[in-house]
């Protein structure tokens, strides 16, 4: 995971508007010749924002979920990025190659190709389980492709799959598609993976969903109870997911 107490990413680590063409002739209005000026200007201010922007207007708030803390949680601008799994998806290696996307929707990397990314973690209280919020913008075509590279990989990978990253090590001892938390945008994919550690089993929970040419994909841990050796079942949080959904359309 991008970022986490030092305890529990040691447990883990052994774990993104035509302008509008006036016809001539002078069959509207003084008041529609007056607000074309308007229209074209918010026009151009749309098409000045950057992906990054974007992201940032479109991600999930502190007022979007009541009772919930949010936090950055990318990792150029996190304390403790130093104990991330990886921090990028070049620096992650996995023995099943078609099973690389499950490895970064479950660590907070870029799926694909994307234009620009961000990541949000939300929790109630720090002994709770966190949600993690990662959105990807891409250019047209690549966010189809990322979500399809990520549905491959939950029917190939079915079996488990382990992978490596900075002398970090997580194994899955298996991955099974589920029913979304809360369907939305143009298409969802949802799966669970379990792993065991210091003899505890642990499951977490992972949904990806597209709007558009932006993904988000979020993932669920009980990082605390890995830690130590407690077992875990930690479920997306279904505000979470519906806040961010929502505020993506």
């Amino acid at each position: 995971m991008k970022r986490a107490a030092p305890a529990t990413l040691a447990a883990l680590s052994v774990l993104s508007l035509a302008a509008l063409t006036a016809c001539g002739g002078d069959s509207g209005s003084d008041a529609d010749s007056a607000e074309k000026p308007a229209a074209t200007a918010a026009e151009k201010q749309e098409k000045q924002e950057t992906q990054e922007e974007r992201l940032k207007r479109l991600a999930i708030t502190k007022a979007d979920v009541s009772g919930m803390n949010v936090s950055d949680a990318d990792v150029a601008s996190s304390d403790n990025s130093e104990y991330a799994f990886a921090k990028s998806p070049q620096e992650v290696t996995v023995e099943k190659p078609v099973c690389a996307p499950l490895a970064y929707a479950m660590n907070q990397l870029p799926l694909g190709e994307p234009q620009a990314d961000l990541t949000r973690s939300l929790s109630s209280d720090i002994n709770e389980p966190f949600t993690y919020v990662m959105l990807m913008a891409y250019e047209s075509g690549k966010a189809e492709a990322a979500l399809a590279g990520l549905s491959k990989a939950v029917d190939a990978c079915a079996g488990g799959f382990t992978a490596k990253a900075n002398g970090n090590t997580s194994a899955y001892d298996s991955v099974t598609a589920e029913q979304p938390v809360a369907a939305a945008g143009d298409e969802s994919i949802a799966f669970r993976s379990t792993l065991t550690f210091r003899g505890a089993d642990h499951t977490v929970h992972t949904q990806a969903v597209r709007s558009g040419d932006v993904v988000a994909v979020y993932f669920s841990v009980d990082g605390l109870a890995i830690a130590n050796a407690r077992p875990s079942d930690a479920k997306l949080s279904a505000m979470v997911v519906k806040a961010q959904n929502g505020k993506l359309g």
